[in-house]
């Protein structure tokens, strides 16, 4: 069963597909140099559609194990209210801070999950920490191309079309590890 948090992401990471195909079909005529900037915004959008995967699930997990509805004792409203608290510090979705949080507040090691095709947990956190970094320098660096300068492009098609696969295997392999670890709760 998907959660409701898997859900919702598949509607946002559209936004970084979405730009991702507007990259390609310009792309078609001789794009402007300015097209580039739609590569840099999709992997923006796809790390933003994982942060909010993970926001979202973690909420959907603490309020399965306990429980939702009024007449709450103090201890989960402070467990809950502490949660609330966390979510707004939980920035890019490194694989230190999607961990910590999954260990805080459900003493799960969510890596552990990141099992799928051709990756195990080390190189999904290697991929995920490689990825986070690279939309940080982005979107607070720019890496925007200097006319005249001969750089390469921070995001590469290619590079992005794999970073897109990779953030929706993440999640959907976090989603199913969590599905079964609550169920066996």
């Amino acid at each position: 069963m998907t959660s409701s948090a898997f859900e919702t992401f598949q509607h946002a990471i559209q936004d970084a597909v979405d730009l991702f195909d507007l990259f390609d079909a310009l792309n078609k005529n001789s794009p402007p140099p300015e097209a580039e900037v739609l590569k840099r915004a999709s992997l923006v959008m796809a790390l933003a559609a994982l942060e909010t995967y993970v926001e979202d699930r973690i909420v959907e997990a603490v309020n399965t194990v306990s429980g939702v509805g009024s007449g709450q004792s103090a201890l989960v409203k402070f467990y809950r209210t502490s949660l609330e608290h966390d979510l707004k510090f939980f920035h890019t979705p490194s694989t230190d801070r999607v961990k910590s949080i999954f260990k805080k507040y459900l003493d799960i090691d969510i890596t552990e999950g990141w099992v799928w095709n051709h990756f195990d947990s080390a190189r999904a956190k290697s991929e995920l920490n490689k990825i986070a970094k690279k939309r940080g320098d982005i979107a607070h660096r720019s890496w925007r191309p200097v006319a005249g300068q001969a750089n390469s492009h921070a995001v590469t098609r290619e590079d992005l079309r794999k970073h897109i696969r990779f953030i929706k295997d993440l999640v959907e392999s976090t989603d199913a590890f969590l599905d079964r670890v609550l169920a066996e709760a």
